[in-house]
């Protein structure tokens, strides 16, 4: 495992984190808790120490488990990235769970109270990383969010302050940037093979600024895993049924196969390896975050980090729709 510095003002990171997105245990098909925890503790085992998770994800239940590995082995030099916005704790219309539909609330108020809320699940004295978890433009233009981590920082509840990029909003979102590069030590992006929004004007300010960058979805919900195809269907709650309908699975297929050079100069590696690699070869890109829910889906990605960047001019360019 390959380490770096997460950007100028940022802790040391592996290059190749895990996102705890599906070990929640919703959006992502059925899940195991003891296989979730087993591929926890997995990645701990192969040198990850960055592990990114949400309050939304699972309503909490993604933190709680990473609780559970964490208490049981020390947390050591892991780092702990969360998320805070989406809303499920005071909607009015209630589940059976006592958590109501998510919304976005971005007040101080609210991030304080739900900073504080991730610190008791997580059982720390400090989350290493609060970012805004993909607010709409609209939340970012008011002073609140941005003073509520200001405020967090001060008082000792955040050591760093992250903001997750809205999907394809990257170019339209980068300005903020300029505007918080202050207050911002990271900012999380969707960024892949197949999705380089980023490159165009977010990356470069990052790097002016000094921010870091992890890169999220670097497997475009599996698809750059290679085992889907046209014919795949997502059933249950999985999220993909929205985020790889039919008519975008296929744009994406078609594109994939434009890389297949890139994926043949590496014989020895998986689809899913070179896909990572491509994510860390940017000189702006510090770390990224695929999702995993078993041991060796852990493995698979871990090895990514020993291969290492990509030579640029070893990757196609990506044709814009």
């Amino acid at each position: 495992m390959q380490y770096t510095k997460l950007g100028e003002r940022g802790p040391q990171v592996s290059t190749i984190g895990f996102g705890a997105w599906a070990i929640g245990g919703m959006n992502w098909g059925k899940t195991d808790d003891e296989v979730s925890k087993r591929a926890l503790n997995e990645a701990l085992d192969q040198g990850v120490t960055l592990i990114d998770t949400a309050d939304v994800y699972g309503f909490g239940h993604s933190e709680e488990l990473i609780a559970q590995v964490i208490k049981e082995r020390g947390k050591g030099d892991v780092v702990i990235a969360t998320k805070a916005g989406n809303d499920f704790y005071f909607a009015n219309e209630e589940d059976d769970q006592g958590y109501g539909p998510i919304r976005q609330t971005y007040t101080k108020e609210y991030l304080i109270y739900a900073a504080e809320q991730s610190l008791k699940r997580l059982g720390v004295e400090a989350l290493d990383i609060l970012q805004l978890h993909s607010p709409d433009l609209d939340k970012l233009e008011r002073d609140e969010p941005w003073l509520a981590l200001e405020q967090l920082k001060r008082d000792g509840k955040i050591l760093h302050a992250g903001l997750s990029i809205q999907s394809f909003k990257e170019t339209e979102q980068a300005h903020l940037l300029d505007l918080h590069h202050d207050i911002l030590d990271s900012i999380q992006v969707r960024y892949n093979l197949l999705e380089r929004e980023a490159e165009k004007v977010l990356f470069p300010k990052a790097m002016k600024y000094g921010i870091g960058v992890i890169v999220r979805i670097p497997l475009l919900f599996g698809l750059l895993t290679g085992k889907f195809d046209r014919n795949t269907k997502f059933t249950g709650d999985d999220h993909r049924k929205m985020n790889l309908s039919p008519e975008k699975l296929a744009h994406y297929l078609d594109q994939l196969e434009k890389m297949k050079p890139l994926f043949d100069r590496f014989p020895d590696q998986t689809m899913a390896q070179v896909s990572l690699r491509f994510c860390i070869s940017h000189p702006a890109c510090h770390t990224a975050i695929p999702g995993a829910k078993t041991p060796q889906q852990v493995r698979d990605n871990c090895a990514a980090s020993d291969f290492g960047p990509i030579p640029q001019e070893l990757i196609p360019p990506l044709e814009e729709k």
